[in-house]
């Protein structure tokens, strides 16, 4: 499948990556940082195609996205804490040009906490790390995951728990109601959403993802 990952220069994004290269999928990306940036240049294999710009730029949105069969949108910003509308604002024009390259299959990535999943957190992240830590991104993440419920695709979101960069533990899985989500790898969360690409199972819904 032709995979564009929106992302890519991120930890999860460069994981996400490697295991669509794994799978044989036909990968491009949309990287955030300058081409003549050499310095902070994320580097590629050299079977993945590379666009640099905006993804909040629709032109340049475009053109990464023509002959496209999916998108995964693993953006996210590093300060978690400070108000923000950058996934709100950048999936608003995934959404637009995914339409105009018509575009089936979006595959999000949210935040334990969203929706019903809060029900799934532990006392810990409810009481600390959501009011405190997640502040800032939290509405940011509603409002992005409305954008995608309403877009008329074949849409994931995609909702992990604590994200650790350990080793795959191999017991990443969507945690049933009244499961509480713990931890999860960045690469059982990269693999499972690469796995998304090509299931069915969870269309239309939003999950949360956990090791344990």
């Amino acid at each position: 499948m032709k995979v564009l990952i929106l992302g890519a220069g991120g930890k999860t994004g460069r994981l996400v990556v490697e295991k669509a290269l794994a799978s044989g999928h036909d990968v491009t990306v949309l990287v955030h940082t300058p081409e003549d940036d050499t310095q902070h240049q994320p580097t590629f294999p050299a079977t993945v195609q590379v666009f640099h710009g905006d993804v909040r730029n629709p032109t340049k949105l475009d053109q990464a996205m023509q002959g496209q069969q999916a998108v995964v949108d693993t953006i996210g910003g590093k300060k978690p804490f400070l108000n923000t509308d950058l996934e709100t604002s950048a999936v608003k024009v995934v959404i637009d040009v995914m339409k105009r390259n018509q575009v089936k299959r979006l595959i999000v990535v949210s935040a334990l906490g969203e929706g019903e999943s809060k029900a799934q957190t532990s006392f810990f992240y409810e009481h600390l790390l959501m009011p405190i830590f997640l502040r800032g991104i939290l509405p940011d993440k509603a409002n992005m995951e409305s954008e995608v419920e309403h877009s008329g695709f074949d849409f994931i979101i995609v909702r992990p728990s604590i994200l650790k960069d350990s080793e795959d533990t191999g017991k990443t899985h969507v945690a049933p109601k009244g499961e509480i989500a713990h931890t999860i790898t960045r690469a059982g969360l990269a693999q499972f959403l690469v796995d998304q690409l090509t299931q069915d199972q969870y269309l239309g819904q939003a999950v949360t993802l956990t090791d344990q």
